[in-house]
């Protein structure tokens, strides 16, 4: 997947929609349970309601780490579905990896050449050599966090030194130095609209992913309003408004409107942007 390819799927479908896979067993619908594998099952059934609408998909891994090595097949079924019968749809690891040298790269290994994921999200904490080995394979894409909607995040995120300056703005500035940093993705709260403006100055042409929409409280006219770029350069993850919208048998149908829901407001905001 490159960059290219990607804009090109958000423009012929209208959407820059991302759907979490983070599958809870106390949460699906009941049914699911006498199945071999829910966890697989599920996410099908919301893949096939809403392929068409989104242009990604990211399961958090812990939700699969949590079940062991059946998790952990869940998972690796569930991508090689995706890869397999819609390779146009961008694939996120949500697994907030972060450690230096070779073990990064294993990380790197096990998420872009064994799973085949096309992007992994890491966290920046030890700086250049923890996220350079995961930069460093070819159309994969590397999302690092860099002003996080979670409460706790303001105990670091935005301190500031002497001049002003906070720490996330130097983590996002600091990293553009760093080799193929045009690889680099961002993750960006939507609980944090306000900030937008300064990280569109400091990335201007990098993706943000952006959760925190609907369940979370976040505002996605806000969110566009200082997020987009040229290249539209937002996708917008949505997970339990969507995934968790019906614990009935037709979960996927009432999956599939809400998710919808989101791309018909996101389809009336390129329109209006004219992008």
């Amino acid at each position: 997947m490159t960059k290219q390819e990607l804009i090109h799927q958000i423009k012929a479908k209208r959407s820059f929609l991302c759907i979490g896979l983070d599958v809870d067993l106390e949460k699906i619908p009941a049914h699911l349970l006498q199945l071999d594998d829910p966890v697989f099952e599920f996410n099908k059934a919301i893949i096939e309601a809403t392929h068409d609408i989104t242009v990604a998909y990211k399961p958090n891994t812990a939700f699969y780490e949590a079940y062991g090595l059946k998790g952990w097949e869940s998972l690796s079924k569930t991508i090689a579905y995706l890869n397999e019968n819609y390779p146009s749809i961008f694939t996120i690891a949500d697994a907030k990896r972060g450690d230096i040298g070779n073990t990064s790269t294993r990380y790197a290994k096990a998420f872009f050449e064994d799973l085949n994921f096309d992007s992994v999200t890491v966290a920046p904490y030890m700086g250049s050599d923890s996220v350079e080995p995961f930069l460093a394979f070819e159309n994969k894409f590397t999302i690092m966090l860099a002003l996080t909607s979670n409460k706790g995040g303001l105990d670091f995120q935005l301190m500031q030194d002497e001049k002003g300056a906070t720490l996330y703005e130097k983590v996002l500035k600091t990293s553009l130095g760093w080799k193929n940093s045009e690889q680099l993705m961002y993750v960006v709260g939507a609980t944090r609209p306000e900030y937008f403006q300064k990280i569109r100055n400091i990335v201007p042409d990098h993706f943000l992913l952006v959760p925190g929409v609907g369940a979370q409280g976040g505002d996605l006219q806000e969110v566009c309003t200082y997020g987009l770029n040229n290249d539209i350069g937002l996708l917008i993850n949505s997970s339990r408004g969507i995934i968790y919208a019906s614990p009935n048998e037709n979960f996927a149908e009432i999956a599939r409107k809400k998710a919808l829901e989101l791309q018909k407001e996101m389809q009336v905001i390129l329109d209006e942007k004219g992008l």
